[in-house]
């Protein structure tokens, strides 16, 4: 954006020698001197102000020290002005004649960060891993299902019950409970409490560490698909998408709360008999980072 010269305080070198007086005012700013002195208030011609510059020229490699300044020649385009086209370089915009000032672009640079992390809990909110929907924000991040049960039923909780022994792949074990976030098993009596922690739960629950490397996978294709960056490091896990422990405490398979369980029906074509196979989510958040760039005028 051009911003014109302001003019209300210029005023031509006065000296008795009239060439002086020129050279004096175009030491002191050349552009300005151009703009305000001949264009705007006519104090000085075209043709004796090219005269008193010529001989101290850019390509003479001349140069006029004055007392409010220096002067050294013109541009090709202020020549075309200054000589009505018989020198220098004719029919460029105004701007390039008078070397208007232009305010000065201010770049600025602020990094955003933006908070991520599973969206709504739903059965279609849990993709196969494999599948193109676990690249979408949002997402829940999940275990692989476990492998349907062998028997089919029509009691749901029973279904849902022997599902999750076998994903755990745990079918004997009776009355203990996995902590969501330290894999602790820990095994119960009858009446609720809990009478020792017997280690991690068997082979197909994930470890703290793995479920972290899915919150990661999933943070840098959100990041992603924002523009931005995962932040190294800030990709957490939460508790599982809904609350269901398998069951009281005294029941057999009992698999405590927080583990997010999904459940994958068949039912059989003749018997109206369902089994059923389970997998485990978690919530999960982090943190992106985005320069974002701006160019102020």
């Amino acid at each position: 954006r051009s911003i014109p010269w302001d003019c209300s305080d210029w005023q031509a070198f006065a000296h008795a020698d009239r060439t002086t007086a020129i050279l004096e005012s175009l030491a002191e700013n050349r552009g300005k001197t151009l703009y305000c002195g001949i264009d705007q208030s006519d104090t000085f011609a075209k043709a004796e102000t090219w005269e008193a510059g010529k001989d101290r020229n850019e390509r003479d490699d001349t140069v006029y020290f004055g007392e409010r300044g220096q002067f050294r020649g013109f541009i090709a385009a202020q020549e075309g002005y200054l000589t009505d086209g018989e020198s220098g370089v004719t029919g460029v915009s105004i701007d390039r004649i008078f070397e208007f000032p232009r305010e000065e672009r201010r770049r600025t640079k602020r990094v955003k960060r933006i908070t991520v992390g599973s969206g709504p809990a739903s059965p279609n909110n849990c993709p196969d891993p494999d599948a193109s929907e676990n690249s979408q924000p949002g997402a829940l991040i999940c275990t692989d299902f476990g492998p349907y049960h062998s028997g089919h039923t029509n009691d749901a909780s029973l279904g849902q019950r022997t599902a999750r022994a076998t994903y755990a792949d745990e079918s004997t074990a009776t009355n203990w409970e996995i902590h969501w976030r330290t894999r602790v098993r820990s095994v119960r009596t009858n009446n609720g409490q809990t009478v020792t922690a017997s280690g991690t739960a068997g082979a197909r629950f994930l470890t703290a560490a793995q479920w972290t490397a899915k919150a990661e996978a999933a943070a840098v294709n959100a990041c992603r698909a924002r523009g931005a960056r995962y932040v190294a490091g800030s990709a957490e896990f939460g508790p599982g998408h809904n609350n269901n422990r398998g069951g009281n405490p005294a029941d057999p398979d009992y698999h405590g709360a927080n583990l997010g369980w999904f459940y994958a029906v068949e039912e059989t074509s003749t018997l109206s008999q369902f089994r059923r196979k389970a997998r485990e989510s978690r919530t999960w958040t982090a943190t992106c980072k985005k320069t974002v760039r701006r160019t102020r005028k």
